[in-house]
């Protein structure tokens, strides 16, 4: 009986170990499918941006995490001084666009920052305040509910699934961006200064719409160069909420 009795446990213990080891594996899952999107408003000329920069990076390397930098455009002609201007070579109107559109629905004002992070969409911070930003990566994650599931595949051509309980209707973006890049700054507020970049949007493209029922993409013109990465997003149309997102595997 003692024998019998050792064996039981050891079976039982086997069968829990194994079935902590599933759930921690469909939770590695889940995040790698359906990470947080953390999106970084900043600019090169910009001289308290470096360190949301270097932090947006760190997150980077998260797999619950889908960091994304967007480089805006309205620092590109201030004179800063003997050092003058410097034209951030990622900027584009459309990423500022993009930041005023969040600050409207999220802080009810048209006045933008940097650097700012918005956090699903739902929640901002100031992008170098780290306690702040991982506050709202964990209000973001309890938060969401009726997730869409976006899963991409690139070969032998770009493909897009989307299948979820989400009732909320969206756009399907596609979102190009390098995945790292240095920049020698010779002018501005930065002047001198060597800035490493992460996951740098060059593009975001609308590809589809999401109705609230499962639904397959084809992408058959999108390819990546070297260096380049992409994610999808389903995002509410008045630029609400992400309601999932889903990133490109490596090729």
């Amino acid at each position: 009986m003692r024998g019998a009795g050792s064996y039981i446990y050891r079976m039982k213990k086997l069968v829990s170990l194994t079935v902590a080891s599933l759930t921690l594996a469909a939770a590695t899952a889940s995040a790698d499918n359906d990470p947080v999107v953390v999106e970084l408003f900043t600019s090169q000329s910009c001289y308290s941006c470096p360190p949301a920069e270097k932090f947006l990076g760190e997150l980077a390397q998260r797999k619950d995490v889908l960091a994304l930098e967007f480089h805006v455009d309205y620092w590109d002609d201030l004179v800063f001084g003997e050092a003058g201007r410097w034209k951030d070579v990622f900027s584009k109107r459309a990423h500022t666009e993009r930041q005023v559109g969040y600050n409207r629905r999220i802080r009810e004002k048209s006045n933008v920052y940097t650097p700012q992070m918005v956090v699903g969409g739902r929640l901002e911070a100031v992008g170098s305040y780290r306690a702040d930003v991982l506050s709202a990566i964990d209000a973001a994650a309890k938060a969401r509910k009726d997730r869409v599931r976006v899963e991409v595949a690139l070969a032998p051509k770009m493909n897009v699934k989307l299948a979820g309980d989400s009732v909320e209707r969206g756009g399907v973006w596609l979102v190009r961006f390098v995945e790292r890049h240095r920049t020698e700054v010779r002018a501005g507020e930065n002047k001198d200064k060597s800035l490493v970049n992460h996951h740098v949007v060059t593009e975001v493209r609308r590809i589809g719409e999401w109705t609230g029922r499962s639904m397959s993409v084809a992408v058959p013109d999108f390819a990546l160069a070297a260096g380049e990465g992409c994610a999808v997003l389903v995002q509410d149309n008045r630029q609400g909420p992400i309601l999932g997102a889903g990133v490109c595997p490596a090729l």
